[in-house]
């Protein structure tokens, strides 16, 4: 099996490629929306605000919290971002372009099979204890990441991103050759994977932690730009500025240590709260800013930023296994029988989208199919329930056999748009007969209902965050996710197809050829069997002062703080 050098790896027109593209003002097409993302941060009035000054604390609010401060563990959109910012990867992605750039690891290479992918690390980088970040402890990380330690209470968070993982070895004290059992072509993307449970590397000492003792977070030592200096679960976490720290990702083009001294993430659950507090001046930027807010802050002066959350759309997983959605008639007029034009209009902000497939559209591979499946056909969902003998009741809601056509949710209720949105759903698949009955709830009780998903919810309700088309294999594999509980037991499903066609995501790097296996793949999951019904691209929104620069969204629209900073005097 010969060696393929990375194409970044190698000195030629790729490589100043990824260097141009970060040295000069990157523009992100994200769903039709163009987002200037400037050198030193992602919110487009940097360059203007003149040079980035060192000191200050930033005051961040969230509508979530983190339950623990292990990245590595971490599931919420809060846990990764503050975990993006204690520990660094051996790769960046570009969230331009999709590239995979240098960080941690300086080259790669991988071999014609992909299951071999050798890195050579930087030779300067420390924990903020002082310990080495060396070849010993990528093994250590990936070992406990992927298996977890039973004896210290660590689940096996990355054994789900890196299937078939068989072993890391160490080379020499800078070189690492990591093994899997079959092809994972997926795997150089997942080496930048900043979304939940991420592969942010942690000292030897952390890891030796049990599960309770990373619960203190001078404990958790990461090699990022920032260190813990307090959590208060619930309440906030706060970043201190690392000492010493100079090997931010190159596509950045940042110099040294972060410039802010500390950031302090808030947690305020309700949407005025957190608007208030930033009109007040008590934060200085919030995410999750409520739909009908954004205009109001923008008027009065405050600098509104977005990106699409690359990965899946915000989608409904249909179960094939449960009455009545293990009807393939069912399936298709729901994707059919609702107003995709009517929600743009009403609920989402240009920070948004309408979903035209699973895939987000920064994705590579991504295929629109608005104009198909996806497109809002009522007349047509009407003659797919009567001939599938739906027949309308008294009440208006379809029956068949005595049974009515009552489909149940399970949805999350911390992104600001999943509520209002899948109300319009409901309103409207109620004129063809359908009972859309909504559940949406807070993350901790939406994953208690997910361990009875299989037997109690027609629809669960979720997105993925990767920018990769293999998000698809982790959400919908029969062998991975398997959102939609295919089995053997499916009669409108072919499970073997479905497994193959996903299957093949993993098989090959090239682009083209992996494009033509992200197509198929949407085409069997949204138009051969219907088995989800993608409805809006979710988008991180933040609002801050003026007086706030560099706030970066990377390639999973996680945000990164090493390139901000504020005036003086605020």
């Amino acid at each position: 099996m010969s060696d393929l050098r990375s194409t970044l790896a190698n000195a030629g027109a790729p490589r100043r490629r990824w260097r141009w593209v970060a040295a000069a003002i990157a523009v992100v097409v994200i769903a039709g929306i163009v987002v200037a993302v400037v050198r030193g941060g992602g919110s487009g009035e940097a360059t203007a605000a003149g040079q980035p000054v060192r000191g200050g604390t930033l005051q961040f609010a969230l509508i979530d919290y983190q339950r623990s401060p292990d990245p590595q563990w971490g599931t919420n959109y809060a846990e990764s971002l503050i975990g993006n910012n204690i520990t660094d990867k051996l790769t960046w992605q570009d969230p331009a372009t999709g590239e995979i750039t240098p960080w941690l690891a300086q080259s790669w290479e991988y071999n014609s099979d992909l299951t071999e992918f050798t890195f050579h690390l930087r030779r300067d980088v420390t924990f903020s204890d002082g310990s080495p970040f060396d070849a010993e402890v990528v093994k250590a990380n990936f070992d406990q990441y992927v298996h977890g330690d039973p004896a210290l209470g660590i689940l096996p968070n990355g054994a789900s991103l890196l299937r078939g993982y068989r072993e890391t070895q160490v080379l020499d004290p800078y070189t690492v050759k990591i093994s899997f059992a079959q092809p994972l072509a997926s795997f150089l993307q997942a080496s930048s994977f900043t979304a939940n449970a991420q592969p942010g590397f942690l000292s030897l000492s952390t890891l030796k932690l049990s599960a309770d003792q990373r619960t203190d977070p001078t404990k958790v030592i990461g090699t990022g730009p920032f260190v813990y200096e307090s959590w208060e679960p619930q309440v906030k976490t706060v970043l201190a500025r690392r000492a010493g720290y100079h090997w931010s990702p190159p596509a950045l083009h940042h110099e040294g240590e972060a410039y802010l001294d500390k950031v302090v993430f808030n947690t305020i659950p309700e949407a005025s709260v957190r608007t208030g507090s930033l009109v007040s001046g008590t934060v200085d930027a919030t995410l999750d800013v409520g739909t009908t807010d954004e205009k109001p802050l923008a008027d009065q002066g405050f600098q509104i930023i977005h990106r699409g959350v690359s990965g899946t759309a915000i989608y409904f997983a249909f179960n094939s296994s449960l009455f009545p959605t293990n009807d393939i008639a069912v399936r298709k007029a729901i994707q059919l029988g609702w107003d995709r034009q009517a929600i743009e209009k009403t609920i989402l902000t240009p920070s948004y989208s309408i979903a035209k497939s699973i895939l987000e559209p920064s994705v590579p591979g991504f295929a629109d199919y608005s104009g198909s499946v996806l497109r809002y056909d009522p007349d047509q969902a009407r003659r797919l329930l009567d001939q599938a003998g739906w027949v309308p009741g008294a009440d208006g809601t379809r029956v068949k056999d005595g049974r009515k056509l009552t489909v149940k949710l399970l949805g999350i209720s911390n992104l600001v748009v999943n509520k209002p949105a899948y109300e319009s759903v409901q309103q409207d698949l109620r004129e063809i007969g359908i009972d859309l009955q909504l559940t949406v709830v807070p993350i901790p009780d939406y994953t208690a209902q997910q361990a009875k998903a299989k037997t109690d919810w027609n629809i669960t309700a979720a997105n993925r965050s990767r920018n990769d088309p293999a998000a698809l294999t982790l959400q919908f594999g029969p062998s991975a996710g398997n959102s939609t509980y295919l089995s053997a037991d499916s009669t409108d499903v072919d499970v073997n197809e479905v497994a193959q066609v996903l299957g093949k995501l993993e098989t090959t790097l090239d682009p083209a050829t992996r494009n033509a296996y992200a197509k198929q793949a949407q085409d069997i999951l949204l138009e051969k069997y219907a088995l989800v019904n993608p409805v809006y691209n979710p988008s991180q929104v933040i609002a801050h002062a003026p007086y706030v620069h560099g706030i970066v969204f990377d390639a999973q629209s996680r945000n990164h703080f090493v390139d901000a900073w504020k005036n003086p005097g605020n």
